[in-house]
């Protein structure tokens, strides 16, 4: 007996300091995620730096669809460059995956917009991974796969 009362309370203190990720939690983070990307999509229309970098981590990195490697800087300078104009676009089969402070956020884009005075049109798949860090959430990679015409 007198080492199962400890125990029970070892037991009773590592329950309560674990993290039970519920329904309704998982919903509201899924919301909030949902709003980020949004906000972050409006940025980039916009070519608001400040509030494009705040959504990103400084170890930020991009995989293009051609494979390339990205920066948060090198990423940021060419949303930003006056050559670049994007229309407003819309994803479409977004989705949201948590693992725990690890989240996968999914979907496709047609986008449409000119660079250098000239029109072009992009469709790809995404996915976007954000993390958790002091309770905020960032994006830390981005990769594009592009969709043939």
């Amino acid at each position: 007996m007198k080492f199962v009362l400890p125990f029970l309370l070892f037991l009773l203190q590592a329950c309560a300091m674990t993290p039970v990720n519920d329904a309704a939690s998982d919903a509201r983070t899924i919301a909030l995620l949902t709003r980020q990307a949004d906000d972050w999509d409006q940025a980039i229309v916009r070519k608001d730096r400040a509030a494009i970098e705040s959504n990103m981590a400084e170890d930020f990195r991009q995989i293009d669809g051609a494979g390339n490697v990205e920066t948060k800087k090198s990423f940021v300078d060419d949303l930003v460059s006056p050559q670049l104009t994007i229309d407003p676009y819309k994803v479409e089969e977004f989705d949201v995956r948590l693992y725990g402070d690890t989240a996968l956020l999914s979907g496709r884009t047609r986008m449409t917009g000119k660079y250098d005075g000239k029109p072009f049109a992009s469709h790809y798949r995404y996915i976007d991974i954000y993390v958790k860090r002091d309770g905020r959430w960032r994006i830390v990679s981005v990769q594009i796969s592009k969709i043939p015409a």
